[in-house]
């Protein structure tokens, strides 16, 4: 299972292909399962890239989780779709202080 990634090239977000579009959350990303179905993916975001709307574009691998929402499988991804792995704000601070 795979999904397609890219950044968007106005202002850097990370993007998933949908059927639709380019989406800014991985839950609408649209799950490829056959190589066709990848490849079309693929050349959808080639098209993109052509329109100056995308830029580094991946297929990635995933899995499902229980909601049945795509999950990337490397660490590096689900940085890029969830944030980081270190919490910087008044919470950590306070964690911190005690």
């Amino acid at each position: 299972m795979k999904i397609i990634t890219a950044n968007r090239l106005s202002d850097g977000v990370v993007v998933y292909l949908t059927a639709n579009g380019w989406v800014s959350h991985i839950a609408s990303a649209s799950v490829l399962h056959a190589a066709d179905a990848i490849e079309a993916g693929l050349a959808a975001a080639a098209r993109a890239i052509a329109n100056r709307e995308v830029i580094d574009v991946a297929a990635i691998d995933v899995t499902l989780n229980e909601s049945n929402h795509p999950v990337p499988v490397r660490l590096r991804e689900r940085i890029r779709a969830y944030g980081p792995t270190v919490d910087y704000g008044e919470a950590a601070r306070q964690r911190l202080a005690a």
